[in-house]
């Protein structure tokens, strides 16, 4: 069983910049593919970025450029660099884990954090 556990949100000017971390329990995580997905009110959940076991990367067009998730095996952590945020990045961000692939890009991972709110506001 993994336990994965968001914190790093918060209040931000637009124009600023965050960093999500993703702490994950268990001894299995160097294994599973990790993925940042995000929710705003009134909108369906998305996917922001993904990142495989071998440290291949994907972005949703929306923050390519802006944004970098990158992982840290030995802290068991997977992070979120979000840099030039705008209103439209504000939401409750959640990190997912799976062994397979194709359901952590879908939103369907096995694995979930409670989520952490990032407000971008002037």
């Amino acid at each position: 069983q993994v336990q994965l556990v968001e914190s790093g949100g918060g209040l931000v000017q637009p124009g600023g910049s965050l960093r999500l971390s993703c702490e994950a329990s268990g001894s299995t995580f160097s294994i599973l593919h990790t993925a940042w997905h995000r929710q705003a009110p009134g909108r369906q959940r998305e996917l922001v970025a993904v990142i495989t076991s071998s440290n291949f990367t994907t972005y949703a067009d929306s923050v390519k450029g802006r944004f970098t998730i990158s992982r840290d095996n030995a802290k068991n952590t997977v992070y979120l660099q979000m840099n030039s945020l705008k209103p439209e990045d504000t939401a409750v961000y959640y990190c997912s884990a799976d062994l397979r692939y194709r359901l952590v890009v879908a939103g369907l991972g096995t694995y979930w954090g409670q989520g952490t709110q990032v407000s971008v506001s002037s």
